[in-house]
């Protein structure tokens, strides 16, 4: 099959099954890009999900242009993004049709009670398999402790965190080194 059909399919597939958001399906994108095709190695993936979070746009999204990219260029880029926005883009339209007339039923209910843990089982997986290559020594772990507990306790904004952590990894790995 001609490469920027897999692109395009590959990604068709990922966002087909991008219920829950952009950190829901990635461990679907890093089992099809990493594992399935071999397109990048884990450490370039997360270098994606670390740029992913200073970027507008869903990790999905960013993964499916830089990748087309890096594997063909111009046009895998565009057909990757096309490919990963087409199905989600038409099931957002389907929904907001209908949801509104069905959101009151107790069934709509339960299977949304349903897929909120799934999506969270799926998210900490994905975090854990990051995890295990993000923590690399002492220092990651304290940047990760930092942000978490910036983020969670004292409510600072994602992106600033994200800026700060920049810098810790500067000061850290640069200049202490």
């Amino acid at each position: 099959m001609n490469l920027i059909l897999q692109i395009f399919f590959s990604f068709l597939k990922i966002g087909a099954f991008s219920f829950g958001g952009g950190y829901a399906v990635v461990s679907f994108i890093q089992k099809e890009i990493i594992q399935g095709k071999g397109w990048l190695d884990t450490k370039e993936f997360i270098d994606i999900v670390a740029v992913a979070e200073m970027t507008p746009g869903p990790i999905a999204v960013n993964s499916s242009t830089y990748v087309g990219y890096k594997v063909a260029g111009f046009w895998g880029s565009l057909v990757g993004t096309v490919g990963v926005l087409l199905v989600p883009t038409i099931l957002a339209l389907i929904v907001s049709i209908y949801f509104n007339k069905f959101k009151h039923l107790s069934w709509v209910k339960w299977i949304l009670k349903g897929i909120r843990p799934a999506v969270l089982g799926i998210i900490a997986a994905a975090c854990y398999t990051i995890g295990k290559v993000s923590f690399t020594d002492y220092k990651s772990i304290v940047i990760g402790v930092l942000v978490f507990l910036g983020v969670y306790k004292l409510k600072i904004n994602p992106i600033l965190a994200i800026v700060i952590s920049g810098g810790l990894g500067l000061v850290f790995y640069g200049l202490i080194g």
